[in-house]
């Protein structure tokens, strides 16, 4: 979960402000703080709002790194009533997820986000850390997500692979003969189908309302209304409409997994999907036998399709973007990119996974497009179950912690021309993100590392070689390099605010059906 583009709130929350003031909840918070403990250094607060006015303007990243390079790599904010510690350095980022990681082990869940994920629901992301989560993360790992598994559904984004081609060639045809294309609303259709195969082993005939029900959920889980500011305020929770908004999305997300699981069951009695067992197979396989030390429920099943679905398709459809946007803003690793895909594939009708081993530069590609936009740029928020030093300073007990992972990738400190677009600073680099280097960390580290990443990299992998070996890709009409809008948009992953239009042009013959 990221932080509200706060300017939105503003207007709202000081409308009521004396209204909260009054209130007898919050005055019992004003009045339980203190002590003694050595705290996070924090800038000048307003009442009420506290340091909310620091945030206004820019995105919560983005302002929070700036605000670090004022106040040191440990900072306490205080957003209304919730204590939030961001680190932004390395050193903090490791005694985090690595030092103190057990202390930080279980995620943070804001009022609203409450009501999406009930307790007992909250599947692989929510969940709050004990023995519970610890089983559902070993069977992601050994069951779902390992690397045996996810080489087993290769066929299927090959497939996948060859049909968005397909799509993008047709997108790009005559009545104009440099017609632009919405690779971004492709990439995004490659993404979801090819996560849904790979979980319920066919294509979901609902998929598009899918796609904007969870463009929706993402964008709400990501803000924080006025009942996650003030949590302990009853007037806060009457008069915000998110509470409603977010349970009406719940029950359309739960009916839609529902919808899932039983279109997923009537397949499989009528013999459509094969003997091939898919993601969805195995979780209610290893429900049947019951081996498990904590049974694994419908509910903990469904909500542990739901996460693969959403980060699934939306962290390798948010990459990809990220990817072409930087290729075309920069043309000499464009050129280089292609020049080695094209070398390795020559006279190939397709790109296949076995295609990927030797694409060096490539993966350079994605690692500087990772340390650039990582996806969760402030990860996922972890709280804080005891209080404990970090960095020397005293972090309270259930405060928010933020690694702001998106400020230490771009740090002087760690990185020459930290700005720039330039793969070949890993080409003799040991730094990867597997989590054991605290200056990159696109995919997190500790207990809570995303168990994807296999998953997510060779989706990568595949799509990026073909769209890079089949076409060249042009801006549109009159566009220089420089002119491509990079804005970012808020999420639970950062998006680019425009859609990627590019002009295709075929230069190796595409897969045929």
């Amino acid at each position: 979960m990221a932080l509200p583009v706060v300017h939105l709130l503003l207007l709202p929350l000081l409308a009521i402000v004396p209204l909260v003031f009054l209130s007898r909840a919050v005055s019992r918070r004003r009045g339980g703080a203190g002590g003694s403990a050595r705290l996070p250094p924090s800038p000048w607060a307003l009442p009420v709002i506290g340091h909310l006015h620091h945030l206004a303007g820019a995105l919560p990243h983005r302002a929070m790194r700036d605000l670090a390079a004022r106040h040191g790599p440990l900072m306490l904010l205080r957003l209304g009533e919730v204590r939030v510690v961001v680190a932004s350095s390395a050193d903090a980022a490791r005694e985090v997820m690595r030092t103190r990681d057990l202390d930080f082990a279980t995620r943070s869940m804001s009022r609203t986000v409450r009501l999406a994920f009930p307790r007992g629901t909250e599947g692989i992301i929510f969940a709050p850390y004990g023995h519970g989560w610890r089983q559902i993360r070993k069977l992601c790992t050994v069951e779902l997500l390992s690397a045996r598994r996810v080489q087993s559904f290769r066929s299927v984004r090959e497939e996948e692979a060859a049909r968005l081609l397909r799509a993008v060639a047709a997108a790009a045809a005559p009545p104009t003969p440099a017609r632009a294309v919405n690779l971004s609303e492709l990439i995004t259709v490659y993404a979801a189908d090819s996560a849904v195969r790979t979980i319920i082993g066919s294509s979901f005939k609902d998929r598009d309302a899918f796609l904007k029900l969870l463009e929706r959920m993402v964008k709400m889980v990501a803000k924080m209304s006025l009942p996650d500011l003030y949590p302990s305020s009853r007037l806060a929770m009457l008069v915000s409409r998110m509470p409603g908004q977010m349970k009406r999305q719940r029950q359309e997300l739960v009916s839609f997994i529902d919808n899932i699981v039983r279109e997923h069951e009537e397949n499989k009695a009528a013999g459509n999907d094969g003997d091939k067992e898919d993601l969805l197979d195995v979780l209610l396989r290893i429900q049947r036998e019951g081996d498990l030390q904590v049974p694994i429920t419908t509910d903990n099943i469904k909500s542990v399709v739901g996460d693969m679905l959403g980060t699934g398709s939306d962290t390798v459809a948010t990459v990809l973007q990220w990817i072409m946007a930087e290729l075309m803003r920069n043309p000499r690793v464009m050129q280089k990119v292609q020049d080695e895909v094209r070398c390795i594939l020559a006279g190939r009708h397709q790109v296949t996974e076995d295609n990927l081993r030797n694409l060096h530069y490539m993966n350079l590609v994605i690692k500087e497009t990772l340390r650039l936009h990582p996806p969760a740029p402030l990860l996922f928020p972890r709280d804080c179950r005891s209080s404990c030093q970090v960095l020397g300073f005293s972090v309270p007990k259930d405060a928010m912690v933020l690694v702001n992972a998106w400020a230490i990738s771009r740090d002087p400190k760690y990185w020459d021309m930290p700005e720039e677009f330039v793969p070949e600073r890993f080409e003799d680099s040991k730094i990867d993100f597997k989590g054991t280097d605290f200056e990159y960390t696109p995919f997190g580290a500790g207990r809570r590392m995303c168990p994807g990443i296999a998953f997510a990299f060779v989706n990568m992998e595949l799509i990026l070689a073909s769209l890079l070996y089949h076409f060249d890709w042009e801006l549109p009409c009159g566009m220089e390099a420089a002119d491509l809008d990079m804005t970012e948009e808020l999420g639970v992953t950062v998006r680019r605010l425009q859609d990627l239009q590019l002009v295709p042009v075929v230069r190796a013959p595409l897969p045929v059906e």
